[in-house]
């Protein structure tokens, strides 16, 4: 691979990863492969589904019919019904992949010739042009995401994302409850939220919750819900943390009661070592440091 294609390649990562995304990509492509057209195709997991995402220099508009998935194959010639409906001479489809295989669309490629190395540079370049089409990213990513959490991302349907930069949270993803407090999350005017979770295997995390962009070029409304390992603070317990979040809901001491079915004595004796543990003398003391901290279970 010469001087000028491997300048290329690294422009089009740059590209990718930068504000100009996928045009910027193929006009450093360009510099190598002289293309009068291109079209990128994302898949959608949720639906199984094809659809136009990006394109430039289509005479007509896009073929309404599925395009083909040629995910288990390299880049190869388009031809047939495809290539005439879209008004091109001569097509490349080089289907994409982010470096761990998952598929997550097509790239359709028209040129009046292609150089013979067009094919073995579109296998090498798809891992990074694959995240054009990762319609399941959070692809802004979010201010103030806390290093050493893992992390997902949910849209308002409930669809998991993964965030970019961030471990995946396995746990997140896997629990149902999840989508349903980010989307409390987002219909709330918090432009953040922190709290503790006890997960499905009764470990308790603490949670961060962050408004971002999710999907194609971040166009929805998301949540980011990132997490990691810890211990109750202040030597709390369960209970306590229950009773401080519905404290700091500004429930009386017979509301948390009938809400956490105890008697009204227990809520007081709680409350009285709640007092001592975080060193308050008053419920308004107690709840402006349970949320300033993040000392509310969240969920509850």
């Amino acid at each position: 691979m010469d001087q000028i294609t491997l300048s290329a390649c690294a422009e089009v990562g740059f590209q990718v990863a930068g504000r100009k995304g996928a045009h910027g990509a193929m006009r450093a492509l360009r510099r190598v492969i002289p293309l009068d057209a291109y079209e990128f195709v994302a898949f959608d997991p949720v639906t199984g589904r094809h659809t136009s995402l990006v394109s430039d220099g289509l005479t007509v508009a896009p073929a309404p019919s599925e395009p083909p998935l040629e995910a288990g194959r390299g880049p190869y010639a388009m031809e047939g019904a495809l290539l005439a409906s879209y008004g091109w001479r001569r097509g490349l489809t080089t289907p994409l992949r982010l470096a761990e295989g998952r598929y997550t669309g097509l790239l359709h490629l028209s040129a009046a010739d292609f150089p013979p190395h067009a094919p073995a540079l579109m296998a090498a370049l798809s891992p990074t042009l694959a995240h054009v089409t990762d319609l399941t990213r959070c692809v802004i990513d979010p201010v103030g995401l806390p290093k050493g959490f893992a992390a997902v991302a949910f849209d308002r349907a409930g669809v998991v994302r993964d965030v970019a930069g961030a471990e995946r949270s396995r746990v997140l993803a896997e629990d149902r409850s999840m989508a349903a407090c980010a989307r409390d999350f987002l219909d709330s005017r918090e432009l953040s939220r922190r709290g503790l979770w006890q997960d499905g295997n009764g470990r308790w995390r603490e949670v961060r919750m962050l408004r971002a962009g999710v999907g194609s070029h971040g166009a929805l409304q998301g949540a980011v819900v990132a997490e990691r390992a810890c211990c109750l603070p202040y030597e709390l317990t369960g209970r306590e943390v229950d009773v401080l979040t519905r404290v700091a809901a500004g429930d009386s001491n017979p509301q948390i009661a009938a809400a956490l079915v105890l008697s009204v004595r227990t809520v007081t004796t709680h409350l009285e070592h709640i007092f001592a543990k975080l060193g308050c003398d008053s419920r308004t003391r107690v709840t402006t440091k349970a949320l300033a901290e993040g000392l509310c279970r969240i969920g509850l």
